[in-house]
């Protein structure tokens, strides 16, 4: 299938047209092969949730969303091998059924493996590395239109190819970290003062498996609290009625005060899957096409206090463009372009209004206020920083760059996106 973009695509938001001349969605990795190597440029379209020119290209975009949908699980080696286009609730409900877990997932189950594992996509938990952190190994089709395979094991480099910004090839199959299927209950708190999150803020984020913090930023208590409690993992055994002055939700809350719940996880303490309880947004819910912009730094843990209340001060500029910004924590990895590597961080995200111009005027001044901790952006999201204010960031900056050179030295899946952003 072929879409002529005479008809303009936009991404999951709309806040970005999509500049490719066509979008081709082959129904075979043969197929694949063969347009990427006859191709100048191009680029993989994953499920359309980058806010930013990420996944464009001057040439065309190939879709893997026509290719089959394998699933295949190694129960004694713990690991699975999925097609690459495959959206994560898909793959959590099988896993699930066959009583096997990931470690994590992020607040959208409606997200493709591929996309969310080349820009370093998390979700949240103090010992939880972000998802792409639980792959094993990649099959990518490369420049030649050949079938490079990557493993964690084999591959000196391999920590390179995982957050590749699609600047390495086009993913068709990842085998994953599997472990044995768990059960989580989801407890929610309204109204906790700042004061008592942040005097206490290594207790808070240790006391679930995963935490998500909500906020608009405005006055002295945290809109919403969210505890993933992984029963019988050795943590608080119980959620009071109330904690550290907060008081815990009778009906189940949506992030955005006012908005029904009815697409949310189950909440309330009562037990299900991993699979229906570690996203905040149930898979059978599709979301809503947009009316958002998003944006993320993520920073190293030890500056998590002196960042928010940085934050905090500037509510007067942040709150007016902000639909609610979540606060979350990621263990560290060793993947080069993450955003967590090398620390232990905190993740500050922001949902704006849909405002493109005034969202980009206001990205230069959160960027300001966080300079001092080292915040680097969320890849797939909006954000001002360029290749120069990136490379001082990333200590495996110029390693990356190098590996592209090896893999693509036609620069044939590089964009204007990259060429600014990594290659300066």
């Amino acid at each position: 299938m072929v879409v002529d973009l005479g008809q303009v695509e936009r991404n999951w938001a709309g806040n970005y047209s999509y500049g490719a001349g066509a979008i081709h969605a082959p129904n075979t990795v043969e197929e694949l092969r063969s347009r990427v190597a006859g191709a100048t440029r191009i680029r993989a379209l994953g499920s359309r949730h980058s806010f930013n020119a990420l996944a464009d290209s001057s040439g065309v975009l190939v879709s893997l969303s026509s290719l089959a949908t394998e699933i295949a699980i190694d129960g004694p080696e713990l690991s699975v091998t999925v097609s690459a286009g495959t959206k994560y609730g898909v793959l959590a409900a099988e896993l699930a059924r066959q009583g096997f877990a990931l470690h994590n997932l992020a607040s959208l189950p409606h997200i493709s493996l591929a996309g969310a594992i080349a820009t370093g996509t998390h979700g949240s938990g103090d010992g939880n590395g972000n998802l792409a952190t639980a792959v094993l190994a990649l099959d990518f089709v490369d420049a030649n239109g050949e079938i490079r395979h990557v493993s964690r094991a084999h591959t000196p480099d391999f920590a390179g190819y995982v957050v590749g910004l699609g600047a390495l090839g086009i993913l068709t199959r990842v085998t994953l970290r599997i472990e044995p299927s768990f059960t989580v209950a989801q407890h929610v708190y309204t109204g906790l003062p700042w004061d008592a999150v942040l005097s206490h803020f290594d207790e808070v984020t240790a006391d679930a498996y995963s935490v998500s913090m909500f906020t608009d930023w405005r006055g002295d208590r945290l809109g919403q609290l969210w505890f993933k409690q992984r029963m019988g993992d050795g943590r608080r055994g119980g959620f009071p009625p109330s904690y550290r002055g907060g008081a815990a939700a009778v009906t189940g809350l949506h992030p955005l005060p006012g908005v029904s719940a009815a697409n949310c996880t189950l909440q309330l303490g009562v037990p299900g899957s991993w699979s229906e309880r570690l996203a905040h947004f149930r898979m059978d819910f599709t979301p809503s096409s947009g009316d958002e912009i998003q944006s993320e730094y993520l920073l190293p843990r030890e500056h998590a206090v002196a960042a928010i209340m940085a934050l905090r001060a500037m509510s007067p500029v942040i709150s007016p463009l902000l639909q609610v910004s979540e606060i979350r924590t990621i263990a560290a990895d060793d993947l080069w372009l993450s955003p967590s590597y090398g620390r232990e961080s905190i993740g500050l995200h922001f949902t704006w209004v849909l405002d493109q111009p005034a969202v980009d005027a206001v990205l230069p001044l959160v960027e300001e206020a966080l300079a001092p901790f080292q915040a680097r952006p969320h890849w797939g999201k909006a954000f001002a920083m360029d290749a120069v204010d990136l490379a001082a960031l990333y200590p495996k900056f110029d390693a990356f760059k190098a590996l592209t050179e090896i893999v693509d030295p036609a620069g044939k899946f590089r964009n204007d996106f990259l060429a600014r952003k990594v290659f300066g």
